[in-house]
């Protein structure tokens, strides 16, 4: 692989020699897990392996010097009795550089990817050969990873009838949420927001006030999507409906995508969004509104107190409050609904101790990794008291950062809903828990979804959406639309031109394997 950044230029070198590495099957992954060696004189071997990982834009992790010399992982490694090199594949550039390292054949022993087994980042590699099943390994070393995780979410990582990864499940699929400061919408003197025309209000009064960014935007409406949402017209991967005879995807509903392009243009002529979010990154996204300088916007939910915490470092009074996402026309709403794998971890074909590696996850589900990676260090970051665990959330910035970073970016597989025991130990955390068991569970837009991808989207990068972002030959005219650059009205053209560069053929796939249930294709339905 060629320097990605940095400070993992010299893991990322070696990336294609530590194969070689690994030990032999017989050796423990981890003297807990393993629970084997631990009596022993001579100390088992540690399993050595490279894995890359998206760094996510978190801070903690792209500010890190070198992140195989932090002190979380340093304690990762003694816990499990193993050598990792992590690679670090930056955020922004994530789909480029791993399509870069399939194309290199310098790919590390595990590769995390960003969701099934046919994700794009992925570049056909499970489909090529390139990583091996892991039925076997599971069973005889996977016990707790089997029991645990969710039958959905191995589907979404098997492959003719074999799994190919360890995936990152997700019990809840509503997972995104309207975030607001709830003490300048007390200042407003109006209610909690509910419809499209009710949010308006609230944005407008936010603008009287003087708030920067009444609602705070983001490139490729990631994250600022709220209102597609509203209108059920998530231009996303997972958003096809049948109209008609046919199966076609959702911003094929004129009527309601042009509402919601006007939703958004009537933000940008009344400043209710910044001029320029169609390229505000995720870390001026994000440091704009811990500076305090915006009064809504969308995020995952399971942030919404690590981001209040950093924000009162800012503006002391600060009150973050997750409300319900506006409803549309038919009284729905709701972000788009996730898959059962957030992430996954494939491992490479040619590793020599993939029994170790499965032991290392495995770990991951014991109740020893649940309690290192929620609290941390005991005489560090916890104590016990009577028996108790005896834990204080950070406030200050930086071990905020740290703790998200521990919890989030360190635990490779875990349910990422929440963090039940860290939630479990305030009143805040309750609260969360109990808005994800209600205000999130009865909101949500889904659609119809084919696994594996469409092979005419595959063949036409410019007409294929991503997870939670617009094919790019109809996102660039969403922005033009909002910028006033092109008229609404022409939504229709816009249809005709993503048709022409292969759409037809996008519709005629997913239609017939839609009606012909298809043996070699999964079609999911819409889940709400």
């Amino acid at each position: 692989m060629k320097k990605w950044i940095p400070t993992t230029m010299a893991v990322v070198m070696m990336a294609g020699m530590l194969a070689a590495c690994g030990e032999k099957t017989e050796q423990p992954a981890a003297s807990s897990a393993a629970g084997a060696g631990a009596a022993s004189a001579k100390p088992a071997e540690k399993t050595k392996f490279s894995i890359s990982l998206r760094t996510l834009a978190f801070n903690y992790v792209e500010k890190s010097p070198d992140i195989n010399q932090d002190k979380w992982v340093k304690k990762l490694e003694d816990m499990t009795n193993t050598d990792m090199n992590i690679v670090l594949v930056p955020h922004k550039e994530y789909e480029q550089k791993m399509i870069q390292m399939f194309a290199t054949n310098d790919i590390p022993d595990v590769v995390q990817g960003s969701g099934g087994v046919n994700g794009k980042e992925m570049a056909g590699s499970v489909k090529a050969g390139v990583f091996q099943p892991l039925d076997e390994l599971l069973q005889k070393y996977g016990q707790n990873l089997l029991k645990k995780v969710p039958k959905e979410a191995w589907d979404n990582v098997t492959y003719n009838g074999k799994i190919y990864a360890i995936p990152e499940y997700l019990s809840n699929p509503s997972r995104r949420a309207v975030f607001i400061r709830k003490d300048l919408l007390d200042k407003t003197g109006l209610g909690v927001p509910k419809t499209v025309d009710e949010y308006l209000a609230v944005l407008r009064k936010f603008k009287e006030m003087g708030v920067e960014n009444p609602y705070m935007g983001r490139e490729n409406f990631k994250y600022s999507d709220t209102f597609f949402g509203a209108y059920d017209v998530f231009p996303y991967l997972s958003m096809f409906e049948k109209q008609g005879d046919q199966i076609v995807p959702k911003f094929f509903d004129t009527e309601n995508m042009t509402k919601a392009l006007q939703t958004y243009k009537t933000m940008f002529d009344e400043g209710l969004i910044n001029k320029e979010f169609a390229t505000i990154n995720p870390t001026v996204f994000k440091n704009t509104i811990l500076a305090g300088k915006a009064g809504m916007w969308s995020m995952n939910a399971n942030e919404v107190l690590q981001w209040e915490a950093q924000l009162k470092a800012t503006v002391p009074t600060g009150d973050i409050e997750i409300i319900s996402a506006p409803t549309g026309p038919d009284g729905k709403g709701g972000h788009y609904l996730y898959g059962p794998v957030t992430r996954a971890y494939f491992i490479n074909k040619s590793v020599k101790d993939p029994a170790g590696i499965i032991k290392f996850f495995d770990w991951m589900m014991s109740d020893e990794a649940e309690k290192f990676f929620t609290f941390g260090i005991e005489g560090d970051t916890y104590k016990t008291v009577d028996g108790k665990i005896d834990y204080k959330a950070p406030t200050e910035v930086a071990a905020v950062d740290e703790e998200r970073y521990r919890q989030s970016f360190l635990w490779l597989v875990q349910d990422t809903t929440y963090n039940k025991g860290s939630l479990s130990l305030t009143e805040d955390g309750k609260k969360l828990m109990n808005i994800y068991d209600t205000t999130l569970k009865n909101e949500g837009r889904d659609g119809i979804q084919f696994e594996p991808r469409l092979d005419a989207l595959t063949k036409n990068p410019d007409i294929a959406p991503l997870s939670d972002q617009a094919p790019p030959v109809i996102l660039q005219h969403m922005v033009k639309m909002v910028y006033g650059k092109e008229p609404i009205s022409d939504w229709p053209k816009v249809l005709e031109e993503w048709k022409s560069k292969g759409g037809n053929d996008v519709i005629k796939e997913a239609t017939e394997k839609f009606n012909s249930k298809d043996g070699g294709t999964t079609v999911s339905m819409p889940r709400k």
